[in-house]
């Protein structure tokens, strides 16, 4: 373990470690002083610097253009191949191979996938990348080799690299110094949140879903007008997610705005569908939408088990039509049950719904990781929007002051012609000759052009930059109409300038033009845009009541088998329940009745547990049926004391070999899963040996000493769990069986010739709860049953 920690934060194997170190040892010139700090300490600090690293440059995303560092590089990488969005298509390894060599050394497969995934619209919300070629699709199929596909950017991409030739970002050098990139792209709308993100780190995580960008813009501008609006006021303007795949978010509002107040939530998300009407009261669901990344072909896998382990019983069938978009018919068994039931079970057994979490744990300032609101995070983008503006502004000042300079100089040329052309054909070196010459209006062009003077110094010489641009001027450009051109723009120039000055001093001209600017996003990559209009709903989620089993299946007559080994089978049809049926070697028939697929069937085990099963649910009866003990979590240890159909209302008496026992509601027994219910407690040796109906008001009981007992049925407790009372006191052995009657009927019981036997008088055998009983009437079976 030590060597495996070592090899992993000094990239050496065990033996090279073990080689240094040994080295190191044997060096005479290497005292212990040299030894600075232990081990742990210097490996502790190593992988702090690698979490630090995972955190910041590969998992958490800047809230400032929404992007981690791979993708940040992949569109820079392509804006400097020039693939804009109007341009034409370069192939992926080219433009993966310049990713990994300029900027991203981290291996060509895994920024390829990275940009696969920016060009898959099911994936992404606004896809960065425009791809051409096999990209991947909602099936989870991968994309094709970067061999065979091409990409360029998107208008969207575009619009994050806005302004980048206009010192609206930092830059950095690359890993080995030899090219730069940028910190951060001057994004001109919230990605993070348009396109969402989803990261692993180091003891964090991320995972922020994708929302509509003219939702997202209106919200800006709402807090641009109220900066200290509350939380909860932006969901009027971005009430949900809008996931790229569609379909609908069914999470009760109170739940969304915390989520959005708190950084950390989750979203139900359930696939659209509509209900195709088949003629003659047949109907079938089309699933138009699956929630987002979710594989349409798990999906379907999922939905087909469903259908054969029967855990949807009203779903006969699954079928893939879908083309360019998704269409998943779902075929009922029955016509009986209304879709909104089918479609809620599916909801709670399949991934037709999914919860979607919520974890907006980003970079706030590029550095810092921090679980933030929605508020914060516009907050981050607006703040950096107006830092983008800004230095925009400040780089444009400084763009138009040099061309101020260089057309004051063009307008001198001008005014002083002759003597600029007198200078350039006579000094040997005229740069300097123009530097040195004193201009002044002395020097005009002729006497009936007098009355134009264009604004110009007065007195002074020409800047280097100026003297330059007089030199480089063209002999076609002292044409008139090029200097009419030149004062036009330097008039241009310095209104612009004066605008620029004004929206640097003032902040609420600068919160203005972010507004704008925002409009023209909105305007731009809203509904009219192929990705603007919202594609997922936001709906309240529709209560589905629970529809009793028997409303979900075809009622048809089937007879239940089940062996002495516990295999089980239903055999269609009410057959003959004396009629001969096979076994396997050493098994004989146990439970034989007859039942309805509707039924729902009670097995008790040994071990005070009970199990449901759905008779529609057991395997045919062609074959030597299936062993109950894999269809319900019946442990090896247990036996199967008893098997029968249950009857809602009714109550069951239940009892262990100690002769404990109670009466418990047969509805209170059913279990929903398949490790069923606890009802009787029963502990070491002690195992359940009796369960039988409720069917009159005395209870008899019988012990292995062959004495019985019979006492009122009110002295019984009703539980829904427990141990039970006492039912009839032994010295030696436990209870054999018991049973429940009419005192008025009699109790009867199977003589040893098979006969029925009813003895109506048992005030002998009549007595309290937990008494020792009396011996057994003459002519009660050997075996100590009552049937």
């Amino acid at each position: 373990m030590k060597l495996s920690l070592l090899t992993r934060f000094t990239g050496q194997s065990g033996l090279g470690i073990t080689a240094s170190m040994s080295n190191v040892l044997d060096d005479p010139n290497i005292g212990p002083e040299t030894i600075a700090e232990p081990l742990r300490r210097a490996i502790g600090d190593r992988y702090l610097t690698y979490a630090l690293s995972t955190i910041m440059h590969r998992a958490l995303p800047d809230a400032r253009d929404g992007l981690k560092p791979v993708h940040r590089r992949i569109l820079y990488a392509m804006r400097e191949l020039r693939l804009s969005s109007t341009g034409g298509f370069r192939k992926s390894a080219k433009i993966s191979g310049d990713v990994m060599g300029n900027y991203h050394p981290h291996g060509d497969a895994a920024i390829y996938d990275a940009m696969a995934r920016l060009a898959q619209d099911f994936a992404v919300r606004y896809p960065l990348v425009d791809g051409q070629g096999n990209f991947g699709n909602i099936d989870g199929d991968n994309p094709a080799a970067s061999r065979y596909t091409e990409a360029r950017m998107t208008a969207v991409a575009e619009a994050l690299l806005e302004g980048l030739n206009e010192n609206a970002v930092d830059f950095r050098d690359n890993y080995d110094g030899t090219l730069t990139e940028p910190v951060v792209l001057p994004a001109t709308f919230p990605n993070l949140l348009a396109n969402g993100s989803s990261g692993i780190a180091v003891g964090m995580a991320t995972n922020i879903p994708p929302h509509n960008i003219a939702e997202l813009c209106d919200a800006c501008l709402h807090l641009i007008r109220t900066p200290d609006a509350r939380d909860d006021t932006l969901l009027k303007y971005v009430p949900g997610p809008d996931f790229p795949t569609g379909g609908v978010i069914v999470e009760p509002p109170e739940n969304i705005a915390q989520a959005y107040r708190t950084g950390r939530g989750s979203f139900r998300l359930r696939c659209c569908y509509e209900v195709e009407d088949m003629g003659r009261g047949q109907w079938q669901i089309v699933v138009t939408e699956i929630p987002y990344q979710v594989q349409k072909s798990k999906l379907i896998e999922k939905i087909a088990e469903l259908i054969q382990t029967k855990k949807v019983p009203i779903l006969a069938d699954v079928r893939d039509e879908s083309a360019e978009d998704i269409r998943l018919i779902l075929e009922p068994r029955s016509k009986n049950v209304e879709p909104d039931v089918l479609m809620g079970m599916l909801y709670r057994n399949s991934d037709l719904e999914v919860r979607f979490s919520l974890n907006m744990n980003v970079l706030i300032d590029g550095l810092t990781p921090k679980v933030c609101s929605m508020k914060e995070v516009l907050r981050a983008f607006l703040d950096f929007r107006q830092e983008v503006l800004i230095r925009r502004s400040t780089h444009r000042m400084e763009k138009i002051d040099h061309r101020l300079e260089v057309l004051e100089g063009l307008v001198v040329a001008f005014l002083n012609l002759d003597r600029v052309i007198d200078i350039i054909r006579y000094d040997d070196d005229p740069k300097a000759a123009l530097m040195r010459e004193n201009w002044s209006k002395a020097h005009v062009r002729a006497k009936d052009e007098a009355d134009y003077v264009p604004p110009g110094p007065d007195e002074g010489e020409l800047s280097e930059l100026q003297a330059e641009s007089i030199l480089n001027m063209r002999l076609r450009s002292l044409r008139r109409l090029e200097e009419m051109e030149l004062l036009r723009e330097q008039s241009e120039l310095m209104e612009e300038r004066a605008g620029l000055e004004d929206l640097l001093d003032s902040e609420t001209l600068q919160w203005e033009s972010i507004a704008a600017q925002l409009k023209e996003v909105k305007k731009k990559f809203g509904k009219d845009y192929e990705y603007g209009a919202r594609r997922t709903l936001i709906e309240e989620a529709a209560e589905v009541e629970e529809v009793p089993l028997e409303a979900m299946i075809d009622r048809e007559p089937t007879t239940v088998v089940c062996s002495q080994m516990g295999w089980i089978r239903a055999m269609t049809g009410h057959i003959d329940l004396n009629r001969e049926l096979k076994f396997k070697d050493g098994d004989a028939p146990r439970f034989m009745f007859h039942a309805e697929t509707t039924d729902r069937l009670l097995a008790f085990g040994s071990n005070g547990r009970f199990y449901t099963v759905s008779a529609a649910n057991l395997p045919g009866g062609r074959g030597m049926g299936e062993p109950l003990r894999l269809m319900v979590d019946l442990p090896n240890e247990a036996e199967i004391v008893d098997l029968f159909i249950h009857q809602p209302g009714r109550k069951l008496l239940v009892a262990s070999s100690a002769g404990d026992g109670f009466v418990v509601p047969e509805d209170e027994v059913l279990a929903q899963t398949r490790t069923g219910k606890q009802v009787l407690n029963v502990k070491q040796d002690v195992r359940a040996q009796v369960c039988q109906p409720v069917t009159g008001d005395h209870v008899a009981c019988v012990g292995e000493n062959r004495k019985v007992l019979v006492f009122a049925l009110e002295e019984l407790p009703e539980m829904g769990r427990g141990k039970g009372v006492r039912l009839q006191k032994y010295k030696d052995g436990g209870l054999s069986d018991a049973t429940t009657f009419t005192l008025s009927e009699g109790l009867s019981w199977l003589d040893p010739a098979g006969r029925t036997r009813t003895e109506t008088e048992l005030a002998e055998w009549t007595g309290k709860r937990a008494g020792a009983g009396r011996m057994a009437p003459r002519g009660f079976p050997r075996d100590n049953r009552f049937t």
